[in-house]
């Protein structure tokens, strides 16, 4: 019997002092979409109470616990030992990837750094991360978008669906196509280069087929056996003002 083709082998690396427990299962499914969690190690002071949630679920995601005791007040250890590991990983050449848990601005050269090697780095951390470490991932996974329900509401979203037009109208700009139509999933490659943060859920929707359909301004195209395709709606023109008639002058006889 023939073995699938191996997914994307990934080290996990989670900074327990920027991250809540609460998002753990949510996740390590979404891990599971871009690839194979092969590494999964934790970092931080679990004598703290605060790190309580943690330790109770490190066994059930088979999690190693990575213990930093805080010697000295203001001096994070944690995020030392965990920039070490991933070093050590890295020129270990057995991962395509690494996933950086964190919301800390501190990994952003980290982040950068790998990349240099070819490798994808995927951050996954709160709203409040700094541009500077998003903008270092291949892609950047908000936490707040792993938590609650599977299909997020729009009470929830961050913002509304016509606060992405202005996005995804750069992103087909940038593309090439002579009529306008351009495939959904080349639309959702390009938006994750454009922004690595982008994300349908802070929008409201699971999808960027519910995206683009919400937002009301695309014509879709999904022809039976054909992969779906987008393009702008015509901005419609408006109607240029009528010009008032002067009174023609009286004629004198």
């Amino acid at each position: 019997m023939a073995l699938e083709p191996r997914s994307p082998r990934l080290a996990v690396l989670i900074d327990a002092d920027n991250t809540s427990a609460k998002i753990a299962d949510r996740l390590f499914q979404e891990i599971a979409q871009l690839g194979e969690a092969s590494v999964r190690r934790i970092y931080g002071d679990f004598t703290r109470p605060g790190l309580r949630g943690w330790t109770e679920i490190l066994a059930k995601h088979a999690i190693i616990a990575h213990q930093q005791f805080a010697y000295v007040t203001g001096k994070n250890a944690s995020d030392i030992a965990l920039v070490i590991d991933a070093m050590d990983l890295m020129h270990s050449g057995r991962f395509e990837g690494f996933c950086l848990v964190s919301s800390d601005s501190d990994f952003t050269r980290l982040a950068a750094r790998i990349r240099e090697e070819g490798l994808d780095v995927f951050g996954f951390g709160e709203r409040k991360t700094p541009e500077s470490f998003r903008q270092a991932c291949r892609r950047f996974i908000y936490t707040e978008n792993l938590l609650g329900e599977a299909a997020p509401t729009e009470a929830k979203a961050a913002q509304g669906q016509g606060d992405a037009l202005p996005l995804l109208k750069t992103a087909i700009a940038q593309m090439d196509s002579d009529d306008g139509w351009v495939g959904l999933g080349a639309l959702g490659t390009r938006l994750a280069n454009l922004a690595p943060d982008f994300d349908p859920r802070s929008y409201g929707v699971a999808k960027l087929s519910d995206l683009v359909r919400k937002s009301g301004a695309f014509e879709i195209d999904q022809s039976e056996g054909r992969r779906v395709r987008v393009r702008l709606k015509p901005e419609t023109a408006a109607p240029k003002p009528r010009r008032r008639r002067r009174p023609s002058a009286p004629r004198v006889s």
